[in-house]
């Protein structure tokens, strides 16, 4: 008989409806948020933010730029203006202290895409199809480096679907859609979470960026966990989940330090157990060895 439990069932059972798709709400809503930055000059005249997430400038003050399209442009031989370099150093500043996989979970406009496609997969229980090594993303980013570097000309961003999508979002351009729709459907029947997971050379980027990351997930209370499994069922990089969350034989301490990890929050959300919390790299003993210290009684002291 199939299963009809679905991920996070038991948490919104003890926790509330709210509070277990508490991060899932929170990365909507960043998504909306910078989208509807970037829509208000546009639409009202009042400039907020001026121009797209590759360039932008917010309040007329601060620059910020994407530091992958800085790098194809540097690459490519073209000289950087300094506000795109002060831009870019800032983004990863940001990303070296948040992990560079948030830009694909609270700011990537084609991740809306890839999980509405994630969604209709799992509703019709599609195959997961083709899985390609996910050292692919990385090849593809050598060679978007490569060819900016040999063509002089950043060629991937004439093909980029998440800055096509986002231009087509603000600016209204209706041809790019076909974009959008050719990675959806690749998601969809073609290799489940394949894009984000998989090829996408921008993902790749930002999770060498994220590697030295500050905050974390940690698996903090992992020996309250009961194997229901709906923290590898939503997360999109289960991989990472594994040696935090049992290594405690091995002695490798509950922080999530792949880079891989997009920090979305879903495996604290669906956690009934509340396994998982957002942490710092630097806690990362493991709770075991300290409930031992802890817990030893003080050896008395032999009388003089």
């Amino acid at each position: 008989m199939k299963n009809n439990k679905f991920p996070g069932q038991d948490a919104i059972a003890s926790k509330g409806w709210l509070v277990a798709h508490k991060w899932l709400l929170l990365r909507r809503a960043s998504q909306f948020f910078i989208l509807a930055l970037f829509l208000i000059g546009p639409l009202t005249g009042v400039w907020i933010v001026k121009g797209n997430l590759t360039s932008s400038l917010t309040l007329g003050v601060l620059p910020l730029s994407d530091p992958f399209v800085i790098l194809q442009s540097l690459s490519a031989g073209h000289v950087v203006a300094a506000t795109g370099l002060i831009g870019a150093a800032i983004v990863i500043v940001f990303y070296m202290l948040v992990g560079g996989r948030v830009y694909c979970s609270f700011v990537c406009p084609m991740n809306l895409v890839t999980d509405a496609s994630r969604w209709l997969a799992k509703k019709f229980d599609l195959p997961k199809g083709w899985q390609p090594s996910r050292h692919a993303r990385l090849w593809a980013l050598g060679t978007v480096m490569i060819t900016a570097m040999v063509t002089g000309v950043m060629a991937w961003e004439m093909l980029n679907p998440v800055t096509m999508l986002h231009r087509a979002l603000v600016y209204g351009t209706s041809t790019v859609w076909t974009v959008a729709l050719a990675v959806f459907i690749f998601d969809l029947v073609v290799s489940r979470r394949g894009w984000c997971g998989h090829l996408c050379p921008m993902g790749a980027f930002y999770g060498l960026l994220g590697r030295a990351s500050v905050l974390r997930i940690s698996a903090i209370k992992r020996k309250d966990c009961n194997d229901c499994m709906d923290c590898f069922e939503v997360c999109p990089e289960a991989h990472v989940i594994t040696p935090a969350l049992r290594g405690a034989d091995t002695g490798t301490g509950p922080v999530v330090v792949s880079g891989d990890c997009t920090n979305c929050g879903r495996c604290i959300d669906v956690c009934a157990k509340d396994v998982f919390i957002f942490t710092t790299r630097f806690k990362n003993e493991a709770p075991e060895k300290n409930e031992q210290i802890t817990d030893k009684k003080p050896t008395p002291q032999r009388a003089a």
